[in-house]
């Protein structure tokens, strides 16, 4: 295996970063347990190959893709068993229209921004990453993380607004799908 002095590292590594990677891993997986089954998994294969992972910093890029694959097994081995019951199921499906329409409005306004703030952004508020570990992650002072996302988190309010305002303009009768604060939404926050 490898000396203790790695294991001790190991050790505070999983302390240091399991509730980001639990996070990740409930995106992976619908239920709560599972995604603790799926990091556990993660890191138990990340521990036997913790003496190979050369950059440290890069340990949570591999457990993740060890989530991604594991998870990705999982879906294979699943069974399917019919079951036989006296009456049709129900085959309503959820409009999820919304969702994706948000989701596509996001990731074209965030085409505005540059690379760095498009990189702080999504660090900060979809990694949930705080600004230390951006800062570190980005090789930035923590300072510019929180300037540079404040100036982003601006440009992107005012990309959004300007689009409702051509919306209307152009006769559209509601806004747009998508992250536009209305008087009774609590606009995007600036804080870092």
């Amino acid at each position: 295996m490898f000396s203790g002095n790695e294991a001790l590292r190991f050790e505070e590594y999983v302390r240091l970063r399991q509730d980001a990677l639990l996070r990740t891993a409930r995106r992976l997986v619908p239920d709560p347990v599972d995604a603790q089954d799926l990091l556990q998994t993660a890191f138990t294969q990340t521990f036997v190959r913790w003496d190979r992972i050369a950059d440290k910093n890069l340990a949570d890029a591999y457990v993740r893709r060890v989530m991604i694959n594991t998870r990705t097994e999982w879906w294979r081995a699943r069974k399917f068993d019919e079951v036989l019951t006296a009456h049709d199921p129900d085959a309503s499906v959820a409009d999820s229209t919304d969702r994706y329409a948000d989701r596509a409005l996001l990731l074209d306004v965030l085409g505005i921004l540059t690379p760095r703030q498009r990189s702080i952004v999504v660090l900060r508020h979809w990694a949930e990453l705080s600004t230390e570990e951006t800062a570190q992650l980005l090789g930035l002072a923590p300072g510019t993380v929180k300037s540079t996302l404040h100036r982003a988190l601006i440009q992107l309010r005012e990309e959004l607004e300007e689009r409702e305002r051509d919306f209307h303009a152009a006769g559209g009768t509601r806004p747009p799908q998508g992250g536009i604060a209305r008087p009774h939404q609590k606009p995007l926050s600036t804080a870092a």
